[in-house]
């Protein structure tokens, strides 16, 4: 594993879950129409500008719905972007990650995890997904991909955690938002192993996330 891969799996380096089970059904399910209803938008207003989410909700609706939930309650109102983990620098491809953090009391309980294997939703540019511990500990908080980063996608051929993370919606509006955040000023100190040096400072601020 390369160094820049274990700094940004930090979220998932103590993790050892099983491998991913196949199917046991001899046949494929049949494929599902294609869905006619618009897929939903949240716009994120930040402080530096304006980032409009579209979800995937007819490819992974249990964490979109989850994202509405918290959207609908105003549960990410006053949240921030707190990290920002760099991989590249010419042009800079990372991700940053934002959401009520610590703060539990913004919280519901955690959801189901919903593998990329199932999904067919990939960590490409623009990608927004769900941050986690172990699978089915995701809450809110969530990362945006700059340029593809196609480890944090399942893949069943590697050890331990190969579960990947839940993609669940697109940036189609701000992406030079997401890309200002990415290059901001982080703290040289704050943040523990492989996260140090990740935290924004000043982290920013999410004032208000609303269906669009």
């Amino acid at each position: 594993m390369t160094p820049s891969r274990r700094r940004l799996l930090a979220l998932a380096a103590a993790l050892a879950a099983g491998p991913v089970l196949a199917d046991p059904s001899p046949e494929a399910p049949p494929p599902t129409p294609a869905s006619t209803t618009p897929r939903p938008r949240v716009a994120l207003t930040t402080s530096k500008g304006v980032i409009v989410i579209e979800l995937a909700s007819d490819k992974a609706p249990i964490s979109c719905e989850n994202f509405l939930h918290y959207t609908r309650t105003g549960r990410l109102d006053g949240t921030s972007f707190y990290r920002a983990s760099k991989a590249g620098d010419d042009p800079p491809t990372g991700l940053i990650q934002g959401g009520p953090g610590t703060d539990g009391s913004r919280l519901f309980p955690p959801i189901a995890h919903e593998s990329t294997l199932k999904t067919g939703l990939r960590h490409v540019d623009g990608t927004v997904s769900l941050a986690r511990l172990e699978p089915g500990t995701a809450t809110c908080d969530f990362f945006i991909c700059i340029g593809a980063q196609p480890y944090l996608d399942a893949d069943p051929s590697q050890s331990g955690d190969n579960l990947g993370f839940a993609a669940f919606g697109q940036v189609v509006e701000g992406m030079d938002v997401v890309r200002a955040i990415l290059v901001s000023p982080v703290s040289p100190t704050e943040g523990e192993g492989p996260m140090k040096g990740q935290m924004l400072d000043p982290k920013i601020p999410i004032l208000t996330a609303r269906r669009v």
